[in-house]
């Protein structure tokens, strides 16, 4: 007879893989109850998640398009916004939905005993799905627009994976955080909302001022934007210095999430 000895993580450890495999399944119902309960008793259900990019390329193409008159790199300003939109909401959705997944379901937590590393992981499953429902919609404008990307959209999933990274990173230690300290619960909308508009998603780079390009070239989510836009709008390539900066600190950001993630798990049972 097997017997299984339950340890705290330590100060400075990783997740222990093969118990995370072994409860994959826990991962998978995690993912598909966010799924349900978000459009359970909606009457459009998951047609917000086209409606919400739309109406912000709407709304970023009147202020920024017409009435700023920003530059869009050549591209149609609504294909554009969209587009960008989908990046953003790729990043936002997992940060939002990871950060206070371990708050919210405080009962599991505290009273049974599985990886809880996977409450948060399991968001993404909701927010790749979303990605995915309003891709096909931007599949379609780049049709009606006749924008073809070529070969650069073979790297689309490159620059997907490095933004589920980051934002699953700073998910990790968000929602980890959010267990002793809930002011998180207030401050993180509040960034996320500030870096929308810190971040080049209804403009270009080509916009900004040369005295201000350096607080944006130090913007992780300038580079990624930057990547899905040229892998779908076929607009100009990323640098080089910029492709390997988003490995490097997407990767950082995974990495110092599950720390940050295994330095707080050790008490989470006593303050949650």
């Amino acid at each position: 007879m097997s017997k299984v000895v339950i340890t705290p993580p330590g100060r400075l450890s990783l997740p222990h893989w093969q118990e995370l495999w072994g409860a994959r399944e826990v991962f998978l119902r995690f993912g598909q109850r966010d799924v349900l309960l978000r459009y359970r008793q909606t009457a459009v259900g998951v047609t917000w998640v086209i409606l919400q990019p739309l109406v912000a390329a709407g709304i970023f193409s009147i202020i920024f398009g017409r009435i700023a008159g920003l530059s869009t790199d050549g591209v149609p300003y609504f294909l554009f916004s969209y587009i960008s939109m989908l990046g953003w909401n790729l990043f936002s959705g997992v940060l939002n939905r990871a950060a206070p997944s371990l708050v919210a379901n405080q009962a599991l937590v505290s009273k049974v005993f599985f990886p809880r590393i996977l409450v948060p992981a399991s968001t993404i499953l909701s927010v790749i799905l979303d990605f995915v429902v309003a891709l096909v919609l931007g599949v379609v404008l780049l049709v009606a627009f006749r924008v073809n990307p070529g070969i650069a959209a073979l790297a689309l999933p490159f620059w997907v994976l490095c933004t589920l990274c980051l934002s699953l990173g700073l998910g990790l230690a968000a929602s980890a955080i959010m267990v002793r300290y809930r002011d998180v619960a207030y401050v993180l909308p509040w960034l996320v909302q500030i870096g929308l508009y810190a971040t080049p998603v209804a403009y270009s780079l080509e916009a900004v001022p040369e005295q201000y390009r350096i607080f944006f070239d130090l913007n992780p989510m300038s580079w990624l934007l930057t990547g899905i836009r040229w892998s779908l709008l076929g607009t100009a390539p990323p640098p080089v210095w910029q492709l390997a900066a988003a490995v490097i600190v997407s990767a950082g950001a995974l990495f110092a999430g599950l720390l940050v993630f295994q330095r707080f798990e050790r008490s989470f049972a006593d303050v949650i």
